[in-house]
C-alpha cells in the first residue's frame, strides 16, 4: 500500500509529468528542439489561442477551451505537438514539420495535422498502460471508426475534462 502512495505522489508531481513526456520523443535532443520551437512560435504568434486561430481558423462563437502540449501515436511512432480542444472542434497540430512526398514526388516538409469536428466524434475513452499506470492516453474515436491515440500529457486530467466539456456542450 505505501508503495501505491509514493507511485501516485511521484505521478502526480509536476517534474515527473515533464520527464515523461518528453520520454515518449525519439531523442532528448529533437524533443527539445522541437519544444523551444513551439515555445518560439508561442510567443511569436501571441498565445496558442493565435496559433489554432492560424492554423485551423475559428467559427463564429467558438472558443479554444485548452491547448495540451502532448503526443499523437501513429503506426510510425509518436509526434509530438500540440492538442487544441475548442468547443466546436479538436485538433492537433504537430511541434515541428514531417517529411513526405508531394503529388510530384519530391520530398517536402509540413506540419502533421489532424482535425475532428466535435459533431463527429463517436466516443472518447481514457486508459493507461497495464504496465506502468502512470502513462495515460485519450483515445478519440469518430463516427467513421477512425481512432485518434493522444499521450504524453503534461495535464492529462485537465485535457480529458475540456474534451467531455466539449462533447457535453455539443449536444
Amino acid at each position: 500500500m505505501e508503495h501505491k502512495k509514493a507511485t501516485s505522489r511521484k505521478s502526480s508531481s509536476f517534474a515527473f509529468r515533464i520527464h515523461e513526456h518528453v520520454k515518449l520523443g525519439p531523442k532528448l535532443s529533437e524533443t527539445l528542439k522541437g519544444k523551444l520551437s513551439l515555445g518560439a512560435r508561442i510567443i511569436q504568434e501571441g498565445g496558442r489561442g493565435n496559433i489554432f486561430k492560424h492554423i485551423f481558423g475559428m467559427q463564429d462563437g467558438e472558443k479554444l477551451l485548452k491547448a495540451s502540449q502532448c503526443y499523437l501515436y501513429t503506426t510510425a511512432g509518436p509526434i509530438a505537438g500540440v492538442l487544441f480542444i475548442s468547443t466546436k472542434k479538436v485538433a492537433f497540430c504537430s511541434e515541428r514539420p514531417i517529411t513526405c512526398s508531394s503529388a510530384d514526388g519530391e520530398l517536402v516538409r509540413v506540419p502533421y495535422k489532424v482535425l475532428i469536428p466535435i459533431g463527429k466524434i463517436k466516443e472518447v475513452n481514457e486508459g493507461e498502460n497495464v504496465n506502468q499506470t502512470e502513462q495515460k492516453y485519450i483515445e478519440i474515436v469518430t463516427k467513421e471508426d477512425s481512432e485518434f491515440w493522444f499521450m504524453g500529457f503534461l495535464r492529462y486530467e485537465k485535457a480529458f475534462k475540456n474534451l467531455k466539456k466539449a462533447i457535453s456542450m455539443s449536444n
